[in-house]
């Protein structure tokens, strides 16, 4: 029986996340390699990007995005992200159940509850067509069409109930916190291509690439589908069988690297939401239990966070336009120097005053994004 100490899971998830060394691939292969990036702040993928990829330009991710080889869509645990194209196919059906259970929620309920789903897609098909319509006037026309209801609630049924795409403006890197006008497009329209089939399996075997080795509950908590030890138990056969420090079994796929534990972990600025931190039930091989409150302090936000020897140690943040980074635990000397340089990094990277701010002052609960 192999057993994976806490340190070699932490090294091996940064090897796979290109969090060890950034990598000279592009922005494509890189989404990829992650099945989907969380992307409910578009600013914040773009900092995801640049702490994975050598040169990477916010304007690497705009041009795919414009060339429609990347897309932003309702997708993993009904939050919005960026997949590839080529992966969207069959990913968005995949996780179609998560979206169907989103739309019975009575945030939705009270406004879609007693409608038709077919009847409600067939309108909103009528008016997109093969065209990008603004959210905004996709709700009103339906509302005309089924008085009563909010707009803005019964276009976001919408997009849970069909495929559809985000429009190239929703990825740019722009002014931080902006809520753009999202327009939309009907997915098939957009990609040129019918959606596909639900493929579970290639779902199963592309997360454990990306973020293994892992169980089943982290798998669940991952892409927010249910039941699915069944599918992952008819695989076995493929899959490699590991354990974690406390004897958790873990399945990988058969050619998942696996660091070593004493692999140099260079200091990492990561975005917040970012795939890494959200991707395991058990987050304990990125996020030390004792300072999971302060990164994810509730109301679903996860916050902006700094790696220092492979684990989060400090969050960060855009004030006043420097970077200020708070650290959670005491940090030496040499490990505040190596978080002031990558700090300095990005602040260039996101066009802040070059000097950072380090401090000690207690992070600052306030609400955020919804994510899982």
């Amino acid at each position: 029986m192999t057993t994976l100490s806490l340190r070699r899971l932490n090294r091996t998830l940064l090897h796979r996340q290109q969090l060890d060394v950034r990598s000279d691939g592009g922005v494509v292969a890189a989404v990829r390699r992650r099945v989907a990036v969380q992307a409910q702040e578009p600013n914040w993928v773009h900092v995801g990007m640049w702490a994975r990829l050598a040169g990477f330009r916010t304007a690497d991710l705009d041009a795919a995005v414009e060339a429609r080889t990347l897309v932003r869509a309702p997708l993993l645990r009904g939050t919005q992200h960026l997949t590839a194209a080529a992966d969207h196919g069959w990913l968005r059906p995949t996780v179609q159940p998560v979206l169907d259970r989103l739309v019975r929620a009575p945030y939705y309920a009270e406004h879609v509850g007693d409608l038709d789903p077919a009847v409600l897609v067939a309108a909103a098909r009528e008016v997109l067509g093969d065209a990008t319509v603004r959210r905004r006037d996709l709700g009103a026309a339906l509302v005309e069409r089924f008085p009563g209801r909010k707009a803005a609630v019964v276009a976001a049924a919408v997009e849970a109930l069909t495929p559809v795409v985000h429009d190239p403006a929703t990825s740019a890197f722009g002014s931080w916190w902006s809520r753009r006008s999202i327009a939309v497009t009907a997915a098939d329209a957009w990609l040129g291509a019918p959606v596909g089939e639900p493929d579970v399996p290639a779902l199963v075997r592309r997360y454990l690439a990306a973020f293994g080795p892992a169980g089943v509950m982290d798998l669940q908590a991952w892409c927010g589908l249910t039941r699915l030890r069944p599918v992952v138990d008819a695989m076995r056969g493929e899959l490699r069988v590991l354990h974690g420090p406390d004897g958790r079994e873990l399945l990988d796929v058969p050619d998942g690297p696996l660091a070593d534990e004493d692999a140099p972990a260079p200091v990492r600025f990561l975005p917040m939401f970012d795939d890494a931190v959200l991707a395991h039930r058990d987050r304990g091989r990125i996020l030390p239990e004792a300072v999971r409150r302060d990164v994810m302090p509730g109301w679903s936000m996860v916050r902006a966070t700094v790696l220092v020897d492979g684990f989060v140690a400090a969050t960060w943040e855009l004030a006043e336009g420097r970077v200020v980074v708070r650290p959670l635990r005491p940090l030496t000397p040499a490990e505040r120097d190596a978080v002031g340089a990558e700090g300095a990094a990005a602040a260039a990277f996101v066009g802040a005053d070059p000097e950072i701010r380090l401090t000690s002052t207690p992070v600052t609960r306030v609400p955020g994004e919804r994510t899982s």
